[in-house]
C-alpha cells in the first residue's frame, strides 16, 4: 500500500483544507505539484507521486494561519490519515537542511513541539522526492512558476532574512534537478497555472 493517497484523495483534501482556511497558499501547492510533476517525468521519477506529494506539502496550513505550526500539523495530519510519505514531506519540505535554525518565518509552536520537529529532522533521511519538493516550494507562486531568486527574495522581504547558505541550497537544487533532467528547468515548466 502507498504511503500516499491517491492523486484524486489529494486534490480532496486540498480543497477540505482550502474550505478550512482560504488563501493563495492552496494554488501556490497547487503550482507546487504540477511543477514536481513536469520535473519528476523528465528525472525518471514517478510523476504522480510527485504531483500528490507537492500538492500536500502544505496541507498543515488546513488548521490555521501559522508559520512553522502548518509543518508540525501537516506531519501529524498526514501520519493520522496513514500517509508516512506525504507526512514526511510536509515535515521536510522547509528544511534544506534538516535543521530548525534554516527556517524562515515564525516558530509558533511550543518548544516541545519544536524538540519533536527537530527530533523527526535528524532521524529523517532526504530522498530525491523530499529535495523535488524543497525545489518545487521554491518556484511555486500562487500564479505560476516564478524564478527561484525571486521568489526567495520575496520571503526575505516578507520576513526580513533568508540565510545565505539556504539560499546557496535552493540554487543547488536547481541545478541539481536540471543535470538529472538534462534540461533548463524552466523550459520544463514554463506557463504552468492554476
Amino acid at each position: 500500500m502507498a504511503s500516499f493517497p491517491a492523486r484524486a484523495q489529494a486534490q480532496r483534501l486540498l480543497e477540505e483544507a482550502y474550505g478550512c482556511n482560504p488563501g493563495p497558499w492552496a494554488d501556490h501547492s497547487r503550482i507546487a505539484a504540477m511543477c514536481a510533476e513536469k520535473i519528476a517525468g523528465a528525472a525518471g521519477m514517478d510523476g504522480d507521486k510527485a504531483y500528490v506529494l507537492g500538492l500536500l506539502h502544505d496541507i498543515g496550513r488546513k488548521f490555521g494561519v501559522k508559520h512553522l505550526g502548518h509543518v508540525y500539523d501537516g506531519y501529524h495530519y498526514m501520519i493520522d490519515l496513514g500517509y508516512e510519505e506525504a507526512a514526511r514531506i510536509c515535515l521536510t519540505h522547509s528544511f534544506v537542511f534538516p535543521t530548525l535554525e534554516c527556517y524562515v518565518g515564525n516558530r509558533d509552536i511550543s518548544s516541545e513541539q519544536q524538540e519533536e520537529l527537530s527530533g523527526l529532522l535528524k532521524m529523517t533521511p532526504y530522498d530525491d522526492y523530499d529535495r523535488l519538493i524543497q525545489l518545487c516550494d521554491c518556484l511555486a507562486g500562487s500564479t505560476g512558476v516564478m524564478d527561484i531568486e525571486e521568489r526567495m527574495a520575496d520571503v526575505k522581504r516578507r520576513y526580513g532574512f533568508y540565510p545565505e547558505d539556504k539560499w546557496n541550497a535552493n540554487l543547488a537544487l536547481k541545478d541539481y534537478f536540471q543535470e538529472k533532467t538534462g534540461k533548463e528547468l524552466y523550459s520544463l515548466i514554463a506557463n504552468l497555472k492554476v
